[in-house]
């Protein structure tokens, strides 16, 4: 019998380096790129008088991520300090004055600061913001003018559900989720002995949920989330006097009317589920007036176990129900007049209500819409946009409505593809009101658009007035830079022409500017961020156009190394980074919204390091999945991935810098799914590498990503695309990596792992990492520039 010496040989060094290996850093090149320092998030205030910078780490450490968690209900909370365990903490404040270039460190700031959940007050004056002690989180607040930070609370804040602070209307006071007195010790479960089995039932309804990570998986569960999500409502002054408003209650969200006098308090209520995360749980939803009597229980929403199948169905009674912006204290909310399942035919799928406090009266019709709604902007008494869509068409509508008048019929504005990004009108432009609250920026009957500005040409971003009465638009700005990238931001003053905009290139960090589009486009610089990645700042960097042998058009951002010489042309390994995007329509999914002048912004979650390792790589490239008509993008899925990927070889091979028997592929999540499947059904790759997938749809048996049928719908569909079904067919050489602690819808650690058995045990060349602590993205800095080595050996090997 032959024996494959190769296949050996790589097996050998797969199996010796999986021994005690500790971590290990990428080579010089690689490691200059990903040991940077990062620079501040700006946020302004609305006047644009101030600018609040905040700093983070470029990473977390290994420690950050072994802190003690509880996963639950769909939440990964430390149960120690009450607060999410996946926070990325801010590690410092600075104010800069917008006229000023000086930044202003924040003073009073805690030693060595984590700060999280911040929250401008109405006015702007002040930001709120909470910090995570090793006991538990703080209230403290900022006084922006003066740069001065105050504590105004213990560490007995409960964040364990997300932000725990809103501010009432007279910028003086917060309401704040805190810890119950006494609360209940969490019960400990490697010590609690059960008291009996876990039964689950099914009544006969037909129920089609997704994978879900992180649920309550028995009784002992329940309580642990009840104690950990129960928190009492208290009023703190910024004084730090602290007034009980709510008794204990597992409180998931507090909502302040615009004029302050109401508060809309939402409470999850029982019965628990072991099968969807808390969103689905019971819930219901109370109107109090601010000294905290209940004026009317507003919404009461049943556990939401069973949905209709498809991406447009929803669950039955009120939803999406908010304070309208621009009144005192009006709800608005959403029903579905076809109870829900997109499978109905119906003239109108949902109504948007409006109910005025004190909710004496019952709820106005406001609009009908003919396909699922999907938003609206408030305007004035006079106007308002609102949105609807459908997913299996890809279609949106774009309405103008007059709220004082609901008899008028709405005026579409907008009927559109919104795939179409070079049909894409752009969003309408909104400003903060008299209660601090974001309405349509209206001049008289003119309202104003801000678009990407996406054309076959390149992308050149635009702001355009649009006339309320006759629909019509006008370009006041458009950007016009072939070698630079232009992001604008926001409108600042419409009669002034004054916008606030992002301006960075291939090797220029992106900084903000004041734009004047009346004033001969003149320029004025707020920031002056500097590249930290100088050692690429040379690379050649440019978006080349392809075709798939359908005549779907493609492309991809191509990087050549610094100084190669594209007249001898040496041929030179390529890496294909991708992701798969399932469209209807082939013009839609032939569109480009790639930008050679975007920052070259290296991070692991690309090829783009190995440029300066002498690869040259294709990041982004187009992988479009499509399905026209009444056909289904994934009923030819593996065909549409080998079709588009031997187009990105053919491309750039065709320009003559690449040895097309030395390609390398690779993806994460769905890109990893992707990389599996071509590396088992073509002969185009010299290996990949998949991070974070899923390999086995039989184990998302009710839809993953895109796909809307189950697997009992179409089985040879999910069969074929499952890489793990075909694994006896992978002969190429594969480098797997999963984080340990995977919180991903479907991609559980575990698909990585069986995937892996399966390829080993059937004589591939397979290499797993398991990155520990690690969640769907990686986040610890040891473990991501040991990916790095871990990539750049697998490659080094296989492609050199």
């Amino acid at each position: 019998m032959k024996i494959n010496f190769l296949l050996l040989l790589c097996m050998g060094y797969f199996a010796s380096a999986q021994e005690n290996l500790s971590f290990q850093k990428p080579p010089k090149e690689i490691l200059e790129l990903a040991d940077y320092e990062r620079a501040p998030s700006v946020n302004m205030d609305s006047k644009k008088e101030y600018m609040l910078l905040s700093y983070r780490s470029t990473y977390k450490t290994l420690d950050d991520l072994n802190q003690e968690e509880m996963r639950l209900g769909g939440l990964r909370i430390n149960p120690v300090t009450n607060i999410s365990s996946t926070v990325t903490y801010i590690t410092n404040l600075k104010v800069r004055k917008v006229a000023d270039k000086n930044e202003v460190q924040v003073k009073g700031l805690p030693e060595n600061p984590r700060i999280s959940n911040l929250g401008m007050s109405p006015n702007e004056k002040k930001l709120s913001f909470s910090h995570t002690t090793n006991t538990g989180v703080e209230l403290w607040v900022l006084d922006i003018a003066s740069a001065q930070a105050t504590k105004l609370t213990d560490a007995t804040v409960n964040a364990n559900m997300g932000n725990p602070f809103s501010w009432f209307a007279d910028n003086e006071t917060i309401l704040v989720r805190m810890l119950v007195k006494n609360r209940p010790a969490l019960i400990d479960l490697k010590k609690d002995l059960p008291t009996g089995p876990i039964v689950s039932t099914g009544d006969g309804s037909v129920s089609q949920n997704r994978t879900y990570q992180d649920l309550l998986k028995n009784p002992l569960d329940e309580q642990n989330f009840e104690t950990l999500v129960t928190s009492e409502l208290y009023k703190v002054t910024l004084d730090g006097k602290a007034v009980l408003f709510k008794n204990a209650d597992m409180y998931a969200g507090e909502s302040i009317s615009p004029d302050g006098n109401y508060v809309m308090i939402t409470t999850i209520q029982k019965p628990f589920s072991y099968i969807v995360p808390l969103s689905r749980f019971p819930q219901q939803s109370v109107v109090y007036d601010k000294s905290g009597k209940a004026v009317k229980v507003v919404n009461e929403v049943p556990l939401t176990e069973i949905m209709s199948k498809g991406f447009s169905s929803v669950r039955k009674g009120k939803r999406s129900m908010g304070w309208r912006s621009d009144k005192p204290a009006t709800l608005s909310f959403v029903e579905a007049l076809d109870e829900g399942d997109q499978a109905n035919k119906v003239d109108f799928r949902d109504e948007v209500f409006l109910w005025d406090a004190p909710f004496t009266s019952n709820p106005t019709s406001l609009v009908k819409t003919q396909q699922r709604y999907a938003g609206m902007i408030w305007g004035n008494d006079n106007t308002a946009i609102v949105m609807d869509q459908w997913y299996d068409t890809r279609n949106m509508k774009t309405y103008l409505i007059n709220p004082a008048n609901p008899a008028q019929a709405p005026k579409v504005i907008s009927d559109r593809n919104y795939q179409d990004i070079y049909s894409d009108p752009g969003n309408f432009e909104t400003k903060k009101n008299e209660y601090g609250r974001m309405v349509l920026t209206l001049d008289n009957d003119k309202a104003y658009l801000i678009g990407d500005g996406f054309t076959k040409e390149g992308q050149f971003p635009f702001i355009d007035e649009f006339n309320l009465a006759t629909s019509k638009t006008k370009r006041l700005y458009q950007s016009t830079y072939k070698d630079k990238k232009e992001d604008i931001m926001s409108v600042e003053d419409v009669k002034k022409g004054e916008a606030l905009v992002m301006i960075q290139s291939k090797n220029e960090y992106p900084n903000y500017y004041y734009r004047n589009f009346k004033s001969k486009g003149k320029l004025t610089q707020l920031t002056n961020f500097k590249n930290p990645f100088e050692s690429i700042k040379n690379v050649h960097k440019e978006v080349i156009k392809y075709k798939r042998k359908d005549g779907v058009e493609l492309s991809g951002t191509l990087y050549l190394p610094v100084g190669y010489d594209k007249t001898k042309k040496e041929k030179k390994p390529l890496l294909i980074w991708a992701y798969p995007a399932e469209y209807k329509d082939k013009n839609s999914a032939g569109q480009s919204d790639k930008n050679p002048n975007d920052f070259t912004f290296p991070y692991y979650g690309s090829f783009v390091y190995w440029v300066t390792r002498g690869y040259v790589v294709l990041d982004d490239a187009s992988f479009p999945i499509i399905g026209e008509g009444t056909t289904e993008p994934n009923d030819t899925f593996i065909e549409q991935l080998v079709a588009n990927a031997e187009a990105a070889i053919d491309a750039v091979d065709q320009l003559g810098y690449i040895d097309r028997t030395k390609v390398g592929v690779g993806g994460h999540s769905y890109g990893a799914f992707m990389t599996a499947n071509l590396l088992t059904h073509s002969n185009l790759f010299a290996c990949g590498i998949a991070r974070s997938g899923a390999y086995n749809r039989t184990l998302t048996p009710f839809g993953f990503q895109s796909e809307q049928r189950n697997y009992w719908d179409v089985p040879e569909v999910y069969n074929t695309m499952s890489p793990f079904m075909n694994a006896h067919k992978m002969k190429t050489p594969l480098l797997l990596t999963h984080g340990e602690a995977d919180n991903n819808p479907g991609t559980f650690t575990l698909q990585t792992e069986r995937y892996f058995q399966a390829l080993k045990n059937l004589g591939a060349p397979v290499r797993m990492v398991i990155l520990p602590k690690e969640s769907h993205g990686y986040v610890a800095k040891d473990n991501i520039l040991h990916l790095l080595w871990e990539q750049d050996q697998f490659l080094e090997k296989y492609l050199k």
